[in-house]
């Protein structure tokens, strides 16, 4: 059994969209960032860094923060969605590393100067919306023949997902970038995305295009 520490972020939805997927049973608590709850002290001792997902392994008494490691642990753990080894493995874990270091922070970056604070930093809102349209090219072209971005369905699908997710709210438009777009649909139609994608609790249907 996993202990899911979880909001309804696009980190937050990478591991409960894993979970599904892998078929590993997990009980979630949520932790609610807009009443700080993050920084509670028995928050603190699981992860550091006050931020979530985090989870807590009942089997192995492993506790993890950070998402990209805990979807390698999680794929690690069940043999699934991350080859062993050999360079398949390590192409899925480049495209984690490029959600980790690209579209996490600069598309974070988006959310917040041009959905909520729209207007207030002009030059910031350029700047994180041109990076933001040259990721969505760098993953269009990535995308190009074939169907997802490490060829199989792996971790990398999921990392980059639930960011993709809030296109809305960076205002994209996926037309403008069809392989993303197709890849987006395909990914949101499977039942456990739908499912990770409610916890922890249902904001409403999966954005579609």
């Amino acid at each position: 059994m996993i202990d899911l520490y979880t909001w309804t972020t696009p980190n937050g939805r990478k591991i409960s969209i894993a979970l599904e997927e892998l078929g590993l049973p997990y009980t979630v608590h949520a932790v609610d960032i807009n009443n700080n709850e993050q920084f509670a002290p028995d928050f603190l001792k699981i992860a550091p860094n006050n931020k979530i997902p985090a989870i807590v392994d009942r089997d192995t008494n492993i506790a993890l923060m950070e998402s990209g490691a805990i979807l390698i642990y999680l794929a690690d753990k069940t043999g699934k969605l991350l080859p062993p080894s050999g360079e398949r493995r390590y192409r899925v874990i480049e495209w984690l590393m490029w959600q980790m270091g690209g579209p996490g922070p600069f598309l974070g970056q988006v959310h917040h100067f041009v959905k909520y604070n729209k207007g207030k930093a002009p030059y910031a809102e350029e700047r994180f919306l041109k990076e933001a349209h040259r990721l969505y090219k760098v993953l269009d072209t990535r995308l190009g023949g074939r169907e997802f971005v490490a060829d199989d369905y792996s971790i990398a699908d999921i990392a980059i997902w639930p960011w993709i997710s809030r296109f809305e709210w960076q205002t994209i438009d996926l037309k403008q970038y069809p392989n993303v777009k197709r890849w987006y649909e395909a990914i949101a139609a499977r039942p456990a995305v739908q499912k990770g994608y409610r916890v922890p609790k249902d904001t409403g249907p999966v954005p579609m295009p």
